[in-house]
C-alpha cells in the first residue's frame, strides 16, 4: 500500500452529502438539548469539569475509529475526579456515565459508517466491499442476543466485577495479539473476504450472549468483540467497525434505560463529555479510512492490548 493510498481513501468521503448523518446528528442534537433542558445540574460541578468535552473527543475517536470502546479513556479521569474531591463516582455511576456519553458518541459513529456503506468508492488492492445485507445481517443477529443478555444482567445477575473484569481483559488481550500476529502474517497480502461466511455468523452469535452481560458491567463489551473478531477474520473495515459502532450505540442506549431509572446518571459528567463524544465521532471514520486497514487493525491491537493491561493494573 503506498503512501498515497490513505490520502486516496479520504477524499471520496468528502464528495457526498451524508445526508443520513447529518440528519441523525441534528436528532441527536435535539434529543441533548431536551436532556439539558429536563434534568436537574449543579452550576458548581460543571465548572469544574469544563475538561470533560475534549476527554469526550479523544474517546469518541478512539471508539468510532477502530469500533472499539472508548470508555477506558475515562476511567483515569473519573480516578482523578475522585482523587481531586471534584466528582466521586462509585462503579455504577461510572458505568452510567460511560453509557451516556456513548449512547451520543457511538450513534454519530453509527450514522457515519452506515452512511459510508452506502457510499463506498474506489478501493485499494485486496480491500473488498461490503454487502448491505451482511452489515444488516450482523446488527440484527448480535442486537437480538446481545439485548435480552444485557438487560437481563442489569436487573437479575450479580457477579464478581473483579473477577468478570479479570477474565475480559485477559481474553481482550489474547484477541488482541492475535490480531496483531495474523495482521502482519496470515492476512498480510491475502483479498479481503468479500461474504460472510456460515461459520463467522455462528461465532458473531456464539459471542452476542456473553457479549452483552460484559457491556452491562462496564458499558463496553460486546461492539469490541465484534470489531475484533470480524478484523481477526479479515472482512472489509466498513463491515468490521460499521456494524461494532451500530451494535455499540443501541448496546447502551438500551442498558441507559436502566439507570436512569435507577438515577445512576450523573448528568453533569454525561451533559459536558457528549457534545466532545459526538465531535470526535464525525472526525473518527476519515481518520480511520485515512489509516487504511492494515494500520487500523494494526493501532487497534496495540490499544486493545495496552488498554486491557492498564485496566488490569488500576483494579490489580
Amino acid at each position: 500500500m503506498n503512501s498515497g493510498s490513505g490520502l486516496n481513501r479520504v477524499q471520496p468521503t468528502l464528495a457526498h452529502s451524508s445526508r443520513l448523518a447529518i440528519i441523525g446528528g441534528a436528532l441527536l442534537a435535539l434529543i441533548y438539548i431536551l436532556v439539558w433542558w429536563a434534568v436537574d445540574t449543579d452550576t458548581a460541578q460543571l465548572r469544574q469539569m469544563w475538561f470533560l468535552p475534549g476527554i469526550g473527543v479523544v474517546g469518541a475517536i478512539i471508539a468510532n475509529a477502530s469500533g472499539t470502546g472508548g470508555g477506558v479513556v475515562f476511567v483515569p479521569v473519573f480516578n482523578a475526579m475522585r482523587d481531586l474531591d471534584v466528582m466521586a463516582l462509585d462503579p455504577l455511576q461510572v458505568t452510567a456515565a460511560s453509557m451516556g456519553i456513548q449512547a451520543f458518541g457511538m450513534s454519530v459513529g453509527a450514522l457515519r459508517w452506515t452512511d459510508r456503506l452506502y457510499h463506498q468508492k474506489t478501493l485499494a488492492p485486496l480491500e473488498a466491499r461490503t454487502q448491505p445485507g451482511d452489515y444488516w445481517l450482523i446488527c440484527a443477529l448480535v442486537l437480538a442476543l446481545s439485548i435480552p443478555a444485557l438487560l437481563a444482567t442489569q436487573r437479575l445477575a450479580t457477579f464478581d466485577g473483579q473477577a468478570v473484569l479479570l477474565g475480559y481483559k485477559s481474553f481482550s488481550i489474547l484477541l488482541g495479539l492475535a490480531l496483531l500476529l495474523a495482521t502482519w502474517t496470515l492476512n498480510r497480502n491475502v483479498p479481503e473476504r468479500t461474504t460472510l461466511a456460515p461459520f463467522d455468523i455462528a461465532m458473531l452469535a456464539l459471542i452476542s450472549i456473553p457479549g452483552g452481560a460484559i457491556t452491562a458491567l462496564f458499558s463496553v463489551g460486546i461492539g469490541e468483540l465484534v470489531a475484533f473478531y470480524l478484523f481477526l477474520r479479515h472482512y472489509p473495515m466498513v463491515l468490521s467497525v460499521g456494524t461494532a459502532c451500530v451494535i455499540s450505540a443501541i448496546s447502551v442506549a438500551a442498558g441507559l434505560v436502566w439507570h436512569v431509572d435507577a438515577g445512576f446518571v450523573q448528568w453533569e459528567v454525561v451533559l459536558l463529555a457528549a457534545p466532545g463524544a459526538m465531535l470526535g465521532a464525525v472526525v473518527a471514520r476519515p481518520i480511520a479510512l485515512w489509516l487504511g486497514p492494515r494500520k487500523l487493525k494494526t493501532l487497534g491491537a496495540i490499544w486493545i492490548v495496552g488498554s486491557a493491561l492498564y485496566l488490569l493494573w488500576l483494579n490489580r
